[in-house]
Parts: structure tokens; C-alpha cells; sequence
């Protein structure tokens, strides 16, 4: 019995399963079978890592390197609500440090982290695409996206306000 067997239901195990078992060469389908992984659970938690190295043969260090090389890969759980902030060239000269520091300091957590409560999750990120509206950030729910550009210190922290209120 592998460990997500083990330490997760049997119906857990039988779609990690799926997805190894959907591509035939598992070496250069890694990317793909994390990404598949990651949509089904969210992240990439230790129990699934294990599961897929030892249903792929590919060493658990790999893995660990692929998944932590490349940022849309998740080892802890996200947030209800995932906020990215622009640090790109436009949002930088911007003012984006003021509005990463103003969501850091309103929720009290560190870049990459998570509140206690599980509502927001913050990440800078490279560039949003969006260089028209800088500084801007991206919050990711239940609902859909939401971009929000032209940011202060001031409407960072209304607009983390008015999400913990619907809440």
C-alpha cells in the first residue's frame, strides 16, 4: 500500500491512479501528471509526490525539483482566495512594493503564505499582463478571477476588507 493509500481514502489513490495511468511514458509526461494532480487536489501534497514516485518509478527528489522549479506548482494548499501580485517592470515603478507590503501586513502572513483561517493566500508573480493598469493584482476564488490595476496602499486594503466581509 502506497503512502496516499495509507493516509488518504482509497478513492484518492484510484485518481492519482488515472492520471499516472493516462500517460504511457511517465518520464516525459512528469509536468503533465503534477499539473493533473494539482487540479484534483489543489496542490501537490508529500502522500501524492510519494504516490506518484512510486507508481512512475521516477525518484521522489525529481519530482520535488520539478514541482518546486516551476511556480504554478503548489506544495501547501492555497487559500480560498490566492492573490497575485505583480512584481513585473511596470508595477514595480509603480508602487507594487506598497501594495505587496499593504496585503502582507493586512493579513499578517509572508509572500507564498497562507492565512490561519484559510480565506487568502498571497504570491508575487513576475507579470500579470496587465502593465496598462499597473500596479495590479489578480484574486483568484470560488468565483472566478478578479483584476485589480491603478492600486494604492488604501484601495489594497478596502478591497481585502470587502472580500473578508462577504465572506
Amino acid at each position: 500500500m502506497s503512502a496516499v493509500e495509507s493516509k488518504t481514502t482509497e478513492g484518492m489513490a484510484a485518481e492519482l491512479n488515472a492520471i499516472i495511468d493516462h500517460y504511457q511514458d511517465h518520464k516525459t509526461n512528469l509536468i503533465s501528471i503534477l499539473q493533473k494532480t494539482q487540479d484534483k487536489l489543489g496542490y501537490l501534497p508529500a502522500e501524492a509526490i510519494t504516490h506518484i514516485a512510486d507508481r512512475t518509478g521516477i525518484q521522489e527528489a525529481k519530482i520535488y525539483g520539478v514541482a518546486t522549479f516551476y511556480t504554478q506548482f503548489k506544495l501547501k494548499p492555497l487559500g480560498k482566495h490566492n492573490i497575485m501580485i505583480c512584481k513585473g517592470t511596470a508595477c514595480h515603478v509603480k508602487g507594487a512594493g506598497a501594495v505587496e507590503k499593504a496585503v502582507l501586513e493586512h493579513l499578517g502572513i509572508e509572500d507564498g503564505g497562507t492565512t490561519d483561517d484559510g480565506l487568502f493566500s498571497s504570491n508575487s508573480v513576475a507579470c500579470l499582463g496587465c502593465c496598462s493598469l499597473a500596479p495590479v493584482m489578480m484574486i483568484s476564488g470560488p468565483d472566478g478571477e478578479e483584476t485589480y490595476g491603478n492600486l494604492t496602499k488604501e484601495s489594497t486594503k478596502e478591497i481585502l476588507k470587502g472580500i473578508m466581509a462577504a465572506r
